[in-house]
């Protein structure tokens, strides 16, 4: 099967990140491609990022020009993952939501560790939307913006393990969530700091994504994540070479065999 991993910034060492974590999680004969946007901010870390980053990650799949079989959306708290439900006939996971419901089946109550301080309202908007608050103890903020991740790698980890050894003793979480994608690849070194399970959304969502391919599952379209209606729109796809026709109907199922 292949499996699209698309990064919702520009930054594509990040990507790179990102895909490697992936392949690293994802069975023998899956394939992980690991796309950056044609557009957007280098880092998303606010409402207005995300937003931006929704379209883009929207533009770069729909002028992906092979088929697919499922779909990862690799930004922690960021939005646009309904519209692709909308535009896909493939299963779409957010990492966000694969993390905390793998965080689940692991502990009682778990905690997420992300960035700045100002992109918790977004993940704990998210949880919400997802029916997955309930169990979370505590989001929390190590202080480090998302490209500080790659510039200095020893000062995130020990920022992030920070926050999560507090997360445990104060907020009594049993586990802790990776929150950011450009977190991939530290578990076992937050994992030694905290004595609990480290969940890693990348990972998480590539085992999902290829269960649901494996059950023969994908998106309900009866109501909520129906195709778009046909209308005009204006400007779309954005990517001016491409030709596709309006999105209502797009899909990309899976390959026979796959």
């Amino acid at each position: 099967m292949r499996i699209l991993v698309v990064n919702v910034n520009t930054t594509r060492s990040m990507t790179d990140a990102i895909g490697a974590s992936a392949r690293a999680a994802a069975s023998e004969g899956t394939e992980i491609v690991a796309l950056t946007p044609r557009f957007g901010a280098d880092s998303c870390e606010g409402n207005f990022e995300s937003y931006l980053a929704a379209i883009a990650v929207m533009d770069k799949v729909l002028s992906y020009p092979e088929p697919f079989d499922a779909v990862i959306q690799a930004g922690y708290g960021e939005h646009g993952r309904e519209g692709l439900q909308e535009l896909l006939d493939v299963p779409v996971v957010d990492i966000t939501e694969a993390a905390a419901s793998t965080a689940m089946f692991l502990g009682h109550k778990y905690s997420v560790v992300t960035t700045l301080d100002r992109t918790v309202p977004l993940i704990e908007d998210r949880l919400k939307l997802a029916g997955l608050d309930d169990r979370c103890a505590s989001v929390r903020a190590s202080g480090l913006g998302v490209l500080e991740l790659e510039e200095d790698p020893d000062r995130a980890v020990q920022a992030i393990a920070g926050q999560a050894e507090r997360a445990v003793r104060e907020d009594k979480a049993e586990v802790i969530c990776l929150g950011c994608g450009g977190m991939a690849g530290l578990e076992e070194q937050v994992s030694a700091r905290t004595g609990v399970p480290i969940v890693d959304g990348v990972r998480a969502a590539v085992a999902i994504a290829e269960s649901l391919v494996r059950l023969g599952l994908a998106t309900s379209k009866v109501r909520t994540y129906a195709p778009p209606r046909p209308k005009t729109i204006l400007g779309w796809p954005l990517n001016p070479d491409e030709t596709r026709p309006h999105p209502a109907g797009i899909g990309a199922r899976a390959r026979p065999g796959a």
